[in-house]
């Protein structure tokens, strides 16, 4: 595997983070630990939990594993925002409650030092000051390594960046948005906003939930009782059959399993690949829910797509452009 740098850092993190949302959820502790064996096996060194994934059993799995591993061959990713308790503080971006999360999270994960520590969402009851000062204090006491931020809009991460430099705070050094073949409008704005900042990008679900996988073909009406999907639907997340049983949908699978079949890889091999080497990009994170899961995601490394196949998918996959996007780009190819 291949080592990137996370933006403009001089931190060198795996082409490939190795995500623990499933640990302690779909996949047991000792398969979250094959797993994690593989993948360090594989040439991975790069980790990324939340605090509220599984209400923290992921991140003590994670620590658990990592007790056996030197501490310093792993860059652990995890972050903080949604609420872990029942109390009114123990939610959001303020000083109170990172400070909090994240003595819980050194606990959990059994370290003195987070690498790579992010706000997982916009918090719009506290300043951003407020939470940007608290990661640099952080930073400055070495309990933090870097910090990083997920789930914003573009004006919030550029505000952010701002700030940081006008106050000499430590700044984001990367972005984990949603970004795939189904979902690619950040780069409208947020993509050239991470290149120009130099924030480097680490998509989460670049498979969108199995989508991507192939599982899914023209023609069904439903997806299998068994599938991601399945359980995105009844639980109201985001991979929910309805907002993508559409014409452009199919089209991108229709394309995504002839390209993967000309080949000779998986559709999630595929998918992985272009997304991995997409402008900006640091890193996908892959989950997995079984050894045989990561082992066909570990197969999107070491190889690369042609131009012209790249350009297949792009065009397969391309989004029709909103306001002002749209008018911008007719002026800039008329001149």
């Amino acid at each position: 595997m291949d080592y990137r740098y996370v933006g403009k850092t001089g931190l060198k993190v795996s082409e490939l983070c190795l995500g623990a949302m499933t640990f302690g959820r779909e996949a047991d502790e000792a398969t979250s630990f094959a797993m994690m064996d593989a993948f360090a096996d594989a040439g991975g060194n790069f980790i990324d939990t939340a605090d509220v994934y599984s209400r923290g059993i992921s991140e003590t799995v994670v620590g658990k594993w990592l007790a056996t591993r030197p501490r310093d061959q792993w860059v652990v990713a995890t972050k903080v925002r949604f609420p872990m308790g029942e109390g009114v503080n123990e939610i959001g971006l303020s000083r109170s409650h990172i400070r909090h999360a994240v003595e819980q999270s050194l606990k959990r994960l059994g370290t003195d030092f987070i690498d790579l520590y992010q706000v997982h969402c916009w918090d719009p009851g506290t300043p951003l000051e407020e939470t940007l000062s608290t990661l640099n204090r952080l930073v400055e006491e070495g309990k933090v390594r870097y910090v990083g931020v997920s789930n914003f809009k573009a004006y919030q991460i550029q505000k952010a960046v701002d700030i940081s430099r006008a106050h000499g705070w430590t700044p984001f050094t990367c972005l984990q948005p949603l970004y795939n073949l189904l979902d690619r409008a950040i780069e409208w704005e947020i993509v050239e906003l991470c290149l120009a900042e130099g924030l480097g990008i680490i998509p989460w679900s670049p498979l969108r939930g199995g989508w991507l996988t192939g599982r899914y073909q023209r023609g069904m009406e439903l997806p299998q009782d068994d599938s991601r999907v399945a359980r995105a639907t009844k639980a109201g997340w985001s991979e929910t059959w309805n907002a993508y049983d559409n014409e452009r949908t199919w089209n991108v699978i229709d394309t995504l399993c002839r390209v993967a079949d000309a080949l000779g890889k998986s559709p999630a091999q595929v998918a992985l690949n272009w997304v991995k080497d997409r402008p900006g990009v640091t890193a996908p994170i892959i989950g997995a829910r079984s050894m045989e899961q990561l082992t066909g995601n570990l197969g999107a490394v070491g190889w690369t797509l042609e131009a012209e196949t790249r350009q297949e998918l792009d065009d397969a996959s391309a989004l029709s452009l909103p306001y002002p996007y749209d008018f911008i780009a007719a002026q800039s190819t008329s001149r």
